[in-house]
C-alpha cells in the first residue's frame, strides 16, 4: 500500500531529526565543519518533508533559498524563514572540499561559533515542519491520498 503524503513527509522529517542529533553532537565535539554541513542537510531534510507532506510527488535539489521559495507557494511564511535559513546554503559544499576555500582545509577553517549558529537554525526548520505536519495529522490530513493533503 503507497503511504499518504503526509507520511511520506514524515518520513523525511523523521530523518532530518534523527540528523540533527549528530549536527548537535558534532557542533559541541569539535566537528564544526560536518556541523555546518550537517545543519544545512537537516534543513534541506525538512522542507523536503513539508513539500512531500503537500501531496509534491519529485522535490529535487538541494539550496535551502530555493526549497522555501517552493514552499511558501503553499504557505507563505517560508519566505520568511528563508531570509535566515538560506545561510545554511553557504555551507553545502566548502565544508566539505578543500577546493572550496582560498586556502585551508574546512576541518580548519569553520568555528564552534559557526557550528552553533547553524545547528540552531537547523532546529528552527525541523521545529517549524514539525508543527506543521503536527496540525495537519491533528486536521486528519494523514487519511487523504496523495494530491489532496494540503497543509
Amino acid at each position: 500500500m503507497r503511504r499518504s503524503a503526509l507520511e511520506e513527509g514524515e518520513r523525511w522529517l523523521a530523518q532530518a531529526t534523527a540528523d540533527l542529533r549528530w549536527a548537535r553532537h558534532l557542533a559541541q565535539e569539535g566537528g564544526w565543519h560536518l556541523a555546518c554541513f550537517l545543519a544545512q542537510q537537516v534543513t534541506e531534510k525538512a522542507l523536503k518533508a513539508f513539500l512531500y507532506a503537500q501531496g509534491e510527488e519529485i522535490v529535487v535539489g538541494h539550496s535551502v533559498e530555493r526549497l522555501c521559495a517552493a514552499a511558501a507557494r503553499h504557505r507563505p511564511e517560508f519566505a520568511d524563514k528563508a531570509r535566515r535559513w538560506s545561510l545554511l546554503d553557504g555551507y553545502y559544499i566548502p565544508t566539505r572540499y578543500p577546493n572550496g576555500l582560498p586556502d585551508g582545509i574546512p576541518a580548519d577553517v569553520y568555528t564552534q561559533d559557526a557550528a552553533m549558529g547553524a545547528v540552531a537554525l537547523a532546529e528552527e526548520a525541523v521545529a517549524w515542519v514539525s508543527q506543521l505536519l503536527d496540525e495537519a495529522r491533528k486536521a486528519g490530513l494523514h487519511r487523504r491520498s496523495v494530491g489532496e493533503d494540503r497543509i
